[in-house]
């Protein structure tokens, strides 16, 4: 009896093992993993001159090598004009079909992409994850984008109902929920004069400098930690001053944590491919978001409602065997962050 109780209490488990791993195995299944370090040679050194108390002063101002370092997974449906330019996935690609509302084909995508990179000197941090499931009449998206160049990080999920106007075009409708840090807040905006400049000393005094006037012949500037960094205004205002506002203001932003904001969405997607012509276009527009009066909300900055957009357009026509033309870029504005890439170009083969 108690050999017959186990086995039903065994089988619903390996039942549930054996369907949760067909799913985990059908969910991944044409999905690509990679992971690569790519580099190369940044800006040449230049040769820097100054005059110090009268002695010429040569120096070399060096640029380390860029670099990336990239770990992703993609399951995306490559469209019919996707051809791989490479064997491997390197993580340099710049897939615009990605940012379409629809794939290739219906159901679920997803891709997971982590980007470590120097440019020039200067590091970044780039992400973009997304899962969306694409049905005949609805769409369900997630996305996390974090573009450190274009200085551009949100979180963002919408459900829209499609409607296909013929088998080439269709238009969707729906909500889109975002949560960003508060785009438009300008902590220096209340030390703003009435002439228009920032009160900066007053500000560095309020974050612990120091100013000593005692003696006439020369001011000195210290740091909260009491040391001096400056004896002259020209040197305060010009290489401290700076740190201050930038530390300032990142701190302000930091304290305000991230918001969340509710907006209607209207979209649309159209693909027409040939051998010799395909276009490929979408475009989303985010006419209206609910007010929720928060403080640090974007309608106080903006002053009411505005228009968040974006797009992007592939095409390309083949003339004949020798000549081709191509375009394709995307374009991205939300609240005072715009971002956007392209290229253009044409192609003639001789033989």
């Amino acid at each position: 009896m108690k050999k017959i109780l186990l086995i039903f209490l065994l089988v619903p488990c390996l039942s549930f093992g054996q369907t949760l791993k067909e799913t985990v195995k059908k969910t991944f299944k044409f999905s690509t993993f990679y992971a690569a370090v790519n580099g190369g040679n940044s800006l040449s050194d230049v040769n820097t001159f100054t005059v110090n108390t009268g002695q010429l002063v040569s120096g070399v101002t060096e640029t380390p090598f860029d670099y990336s370092i990239n770990l992703g997974i993609r399951k995306i449906a490559r469209f019919q004009y996707e051809n791989r330019a490479s064997t491997f996935y390197n993580g340099t690609e710049n897939t615009y079909s990605d940012a379409a509302n629809i794939g290739k084909i219906k159901g679920f995508e997803f891709l997971f992409e982590g980007d470590l990179r120097r440019v020039q000197g200067k590091n970044y941090v780039d992400q973009h994850h997304f899962l969306r499931y694409v049905a005949d009449d609805w769409i369900a998206k997630v996305e996390y984008l974090q573009d450190g160049f274009a200085d551009i990080k949100f979180f963002e999920a919408s459900q829209r109902y499609r409607y296909n106007v013929s088998n080439k075009f269709s238009v969707n409708v729906g909500a889109a929920q975002r949560l960003a840090e508060p785009y438009g807040y300008d902590p220096l905006a209340e030390w703003l004069l009435n002439n228009g400049n920032i009160h900066y000393t007053y500000l560095a005094i309020q974050e612990g400098y120091t100013v000593d006037f005692s003696d006439p012949n020369m001011i000195t500037y210290s740091n909260p930690s009491g040391n001096i960094v400056a004896t002259n205004t020209e040197v305060w205002e010009a290489l401290i001053i700076p740190d201050v506002l930038a530390n300032y203001d990142e701190r302000k932003r930091n304290e305000q944590g991230y918001k969340m904001e509710y907006s209607m969405v209207l979209g649309f997607d159209y693909y027409h491919y040939s051998k010799e012509f395909w276009i490929h276009t979408w475009g989303n527009v985010m006419p209206y978001h609910v007010n929720t009066n928060n403080e640090y909300s974007y309608h106080n900055y903006q002053g009411g409602q505005w228009v968040d957009y974006s797009g992007g357009l592939i095409f390309g026509h083949k003339f004949n065997k020798h000549l081709g033309v191509f375009a394709e870029g995307k374009y991205n504005k939300y609240w005072n962050r715009k971002w956007h890439n392209f290229s253009v170009g044409v192609n003639y083969v001789i033989f």
